[in-house]
């Protein structure tokens, strides 16, 4: 199997999650968008987006269903199954339409859209964007002060979806710091070396500086 994938959230999540399972993948940097790139990925990926997990005769996109197959031929618990599914999926679904949204709406403003020259920062949507990740980092300090993982008694794929954007915080500027539970949690993950750099040893271009707003 092939994993393609580029430096942005969600394929350094697909990326992160390959390496911690130790997935019999190998990686390539994608650039889809790219000119006389299309026709190559629209046979993977009719949407163009990545990542993208490929193989003879078939592929798979989106970073959560690329979690839930590695995971699987791995056989292991990362992606959970059976009586702590229901709490895993609870954590993405809500995590996706919450946190991470937050996370995004400022990471946007103040990384992506300086990172690549498409607009000024828009500061009523970084404050939206601040106040939605206050509602959500409060939940999650409630949770994660008398647990150290969102789903049982150890890493899962919550884990690494719920901090998809964390590891952009540089350029987003959100105040983990605020909430000590939440920002210990974050702390373990980045003792994960496959989540602390997923990118070791692959020929993975760096994204471009985020210029000063």
């Amino acid at each position: 199997m092939k994993l393609y994938f580029s430096r942005n959230p969600n394929p350094r999540l697909a990326v992160a999650t390959a390496r911690y399972l130790e997935a019999q993948v190998t990686f390539e940097f994608a650039s889809p968008f790219a000119p006389g790139q299309a026709e190559r990925f629209r046979p993977l990926n009719p949407s163009l987006s990545i990542p993208i997990l490929a193989w003879t005769g078939g592929s798979l996109w989106e970073a959560d269903a690329i979690a839930c197959r590695l995971s699987r031929v791995a056989r292991s618990d990362f992606w959970r199954t059976g009586e702590d599914e229901p709490d895993m999926i609870r954590w993405l679904s809500w995590g996706k339409e919450n946190f991470m949204r937050a996370c995004d709406t400022v990471h946007f403003e103040r990384g992506t859209k300086q990172r690549y020259g498409i607009g000024p920062i828009d500061e009523h949507k970084v404050r939206e964007g601040l106040e939605e990740f206050h509602k959500g980092a409060a939940i999650l300090e409630a949770e994660l002060a008398r647990r150290q993982w969102l789903v049982g008694a150890s890493l899962s794929y919550a884990d690494f979806r719920m901090a998809a954007f964390l590891p952009f915080n540089d350029a987003a500027r959100l105040p983990l710091g605020d909430y000590p539970a939440l920002f210990s949690w974050y702390r373990r993950l980045e003792a994960i070396d496959a989540w602390r750099d997923p990118f070791e040893g692959l020929d993975a271009p760096e994204l471009p500086p985020v210029k000063p707003a």
